[in-house]
């Protein structure tokens, strides 16, 4: 399935998707650009056991107010002093934590440590989730929608064969990588 792809996933660089394919995360606007969807993502909210032996599991929103919440700098709705929730990211719970970072995998190992809760996309935090060395947190709010992996092309220019090769291997191996994110 393809469909139109936003300029702003790809630095604004359109042009550039004349020659070769570009990758995308997120939800896609409309734009110029033509997008094959790769893979489903998916955010997760995520401590270690020691964290949540110590601190008490969260079950609420609300809850989030007494605990470290470990905050992405680069993402103000996942971020410092707020964290998103609802599909559309409309609704905002105030947090506060003593780690903030720009750099998803530092705020896994830090929640992997003990430091506290962690809300970022569910392929960084997957194989913690899966080794148990996190646990994954639900509460009462639905996550936001992370979107999806896309492969991103020029609209009227036919990719050359090892692209659109490319582009059909990853169709074929993402979905199933993609399982736990």
């Amino acid at each position: 399935m393809v469909a139109p792809a936003s300029n702003a996933c790809t630095g604004g660089r359109a042009a550039d998707g004349c020659r070769a394919a570009r990758t995308a995360l997120g939800v896609l606007s409309d734009s110029s650009l033509m997008a094959r969807k790769l893979a489903k993502l998916s955010l997760s909210i995520c401590a270690s056991p020691d964290y949540l032996a110590r601190f008490g599991t969260p079950r609420t929103v609300a809850e989030l107010a007494h605990h470290d919440c470990l905050g992405f700098t680069l993402v103000p709705r996942t971020g410092t002093t707020f964290w998103a929730f609802g599909a559309d990211g409309t609704r905002r719970v105030p947090v506060k934590g003593s780690l903030h970072a720009d750099n998803g995998e530092a705020l896994i190992r830090a929640a992997i440590a003990g430091l506290g809760l962690v809300y970022g996309p569910r392929y960084i935090a997957e194989s913690g989730i899966a080794t148990g060395a996190l646990v994954n947190v639900v509460l009462d709010e639905s996550l936001m929608d992370l979107g999806a992996i896309y492969a991103m092309t020029h609209p009227t220019r036919r990719p050359a064969a090892k692209t659109r090769a490319w582009i059909d291997f990853l169709s074929r191996k993402l979905p199933a990588l993609a399982v736990g994110w």
